[in-house]
């Protein structure tokens, strides 16, 4: 949902850097969303090699574009735009992307960019197909967050986004000459999530989808919550410039809202509870912002957009995209290869998921994120030995790639992996138990009523990156953590230098023992890769590796929330998405435990109340235990990769 590499988001932080520094001379500042779309489209091709097409290949040369009013079953008539390829020598398939950001340019003499999820698409000839959906820009109809599906497609009333993209697929056929009569889907974050619906009671024609970085629930690890946490930055930010429209247009204006600080951390601080944001910003005109503040626990409303449990009978073959490194949809891509596999076992599917950000395989080189390099360019890879390669075979009777079910990126050793399944078999349990004196030791402690502490100040909230910024930055999700050494509110823990190499893959699962004096309480785990100090490179650096929130309220129940009994030892399981990463040799694990994570999470008052709502002295300071005793032993559990013959000892090897 929260697509900050679309070009309008991204080009809004930009003017309003501009806006900030030329205030005095800027009143009264709007912009169309058309014109930021087409300006950053521009830019973001110019400055990377991966988008950007041939010199000698021009669209308006080889493409002739058609803009269509379709009409859906039940009388709705959704704006696309078609570009055919002029060569008539031969018959095309269709690839349709669905959108709610806009299919900009508008006008039969206006053309993209490039068309295609890589720049190599153009040049091989496919039917383009881009649609405003239902709701959004130059469509009818009215839009609706995570658009429900329908159980049964009885009737007209049933329109959804399956039954959207059928009927949009169907009209292609029969009215656009020139085509072969096969049709391909694509699209990042929230077009991924309408590629994931557009599968559902898919069309015959439509033969291949390949949802990136999908919306899937948003509840449930998506942009919104995580495990019941609220991730208050980046929403704020994206529902700030994208609310109802008065549809059709192409000419959606929007105030440029100017944060009055660069700092976030102030910013949302003095905010207070998020509920403030609506008199002071929002002004309780955007009704989608209004919603999620409305249901801070996983309620009907959510539940009934969760498009997971309708992935049944997958007929398309299907390839899955994601980032280790996505901010925003990652847990929807996982969710989304898993439960394909396990509703949908016939299904042609593949996971790819590599070092990137939030849509980093289209829109950078891929080789690196922040201060961490991955020695290769592995956007390029994936498009030209991947993902084109895939859409080929499918729609145009290329030969087979022979994709494996899971592609997938080791980080730490960068290279890729083919396996059989994810995560791959060949993978033993290991503990990491909190210790004594802050170690991690595979065996469980012994000590009877261990514990750490620390106090929690809502207050003084623990910041989530360095430096100030009143954004989500991508590189969070791999940024050092040194910067919060001295700090007495984290607990930090970690092992001797490591006296092998040790690849972590799967899930990463914590299993907390906490009391707090609080009755409520987050408890954030993370797990980092800490660098020698004698590194080469980045020395003593101390790389995130997987972090996320759990919010305490919803130990028992994520329906049903429940107050702590204060000082009493309560346990809190979970499991944060899927890694693979490799520890290095002489590296050393770490795990951070702490109680806030601002403001990438709204801050936990630390009582039991409707947090959105907090007030003022709702929020008050609280000590944290978290238990190392012998029935109570707090850990984090993951999977470790074992070649064959080392698989009787490789999940203890590296620790001793």
């Amino acid at each position: 949902m929260v697509d900050r590499c679309n070009p309008l988001f991204q080009l809004r932080k930009l003017l309003v850097r501009v806006q900030q520094t030329y205030s005095p001379f800027i009143c009264q500042f709007t912009i169309s969303v058309m014109q930021l779309s087409r300006i950053l489209s521009a830019i973001l091709c110019a400055a990377s090699g991966s988008l950007a097409l041939t010199p000698d290949f021009k669209l308006p040369d080889n493409y002739t574009k058609f803009e269509y009013r379709i009409p859906m079953r039940d009388g709705v008539r959704l704006f696309t735009a078609v570009y055919v390829p002029k060569d008539r020598s031969q018959k095309y398939p269709f690839l349709v992307t669905r959108t709610p950001y806009s299919v900009a340019p508008y006008g039969l003499h206006h053309f993209p960019r490039m068309l295609g999820p890589g720049s190599k698409f153009a040049a091989e000839k496919f039917i383009f197909v881009y649609q405003d959906v239902r709701g959004r820009f130059m469509s009818e109809g009215v839009w609706k967050e995570m658009t429900p599906e329908h159980n049964v497609h009885s009737g007209p009333k049933d329109a959804d986004e399956s039954t959207d993209t059928y009927d949009t697929i169907d009209w292609l056929l029969k009215n656009v000459p020139g085509n072969n009569g096969k049709a391909g889907l694509v699209g990042i974050s929230y077009p991924g999530f309408y590629t994931s619906a557009g599968m559902i009671d898919a069309h015959p024609a439509l033969l291949a989808a390949s949802p990136q970085a999908p919306v899937s629930d948003l509840y449930m690890g998506d942009d919104a919550f995580h495990n019941g946490a609220f991730f208050l930055a980046a929403n704020f930010s994206f529902y700030r410039i994208f609310g109802k429209q008065d549809n059709p247009t192409s000419h959606a204006e929007e105030p440029l809202f100017s944060y009055p600080t660069k700092d976030g951390y102030a910013f949302y601080l003095d905010l207070g509870s998020v509920a403030n944001s609506n008199p002071k910003y929002f002004h309780f005109r955007n009704l989608y912002w209004t919603d999620v503040l409305d249901h801070p626990n996983y309620d009907a409303f959510w539940k009934e957009r969760d498009i997971l449990p309708h992935l049944q009978n997958i007929r398309p073959a299907v390839l899955v995209v994601g980032g280790w490194f996505d901010a925003e949809d990652l847990a929807g891509t996982l969710k989304t290869f898993r439960d394909i596999e396990t509703q949908s076992p016939n299904t042609k599917e593949t996971l790819v998921m590599g070092p990137w950000s939030h849509g980093g395989w289209a829109r950078t080189e891929g080789d690196r994120l922040g201060d961490i390099h991955f020695d290769a360019k592995t956007s390029d890879y994936f498009q030209n030995e991947i993902e084109l390669p895939f859409f080929l075979h499918y729609l145009k009777g290329a030969a087979d790639p022979k994709l494996s079910r899971a592609i997938v990126f080791e980080t730490g050793k960068n290279r890729w992996h083919n396996e059989d399944q994810w995560p791959p078999s060949n993978t033993q349990t290991m503990h990491l138990y909190f210790r004594a004196s802050r170690s991690i030791d595979q065996s469980p402690p012994t000590e009877a009523g261990a514990f750490d502490e620390y106090v929690s100040d809502p207050n003084n909230p623990v910041p989530f990156v360095a430096k100030p910024t009143d954004a989500m930055p991508r590189e969070y999700m791999d940024a050092d953590q040194r910067f919060l050494e001295g700090r007495a509110d984290v607990l930090t823990y970690v092992t001797k230098p490591l006296e092998t190499d040790l690849t972590m893959v799967g899930p990463v699962s914590p299993k907390l023992f906490v009391a707090t004096t609080g009755t409520d309480s987050d408890y954030v785990v993370k797990l980092i890769d800490v660098f020698p100090d004698a590194a080469a490179s980045l020395a003593g650096y101390r790389e995130l590796v997987r972090g996320e929130p759990f919010r305490g309220k919803f130990r028992h129940s994520f329906e049903r929330p429940a107050a702590f009994v204060p000082a009493h030892i309560e346990k809190i399981a979970f499991s944060m998405p899927d890694i693979d990463h490799c520890f290095l040799k002489g590296h050393r694990i770490m795990i951070q435990i702490q109680s806030s994570w601002f403001p990438l999470v709204d801050r936990n008052p630390q009582t039991f109340t409707n947090i959105p709502t907090a007030k003022p002295d709702d929020y008050r300071t609280a000590t944290e235990r978290v238990y190392r005793s012998a029935d109570a032993a707090s850990e984090v559990e993951v999977r470790v990769e074992c070649p064959s013959a080392l698989e009787s000892s490789c999940s203890s090897m590296a620790l001793k």
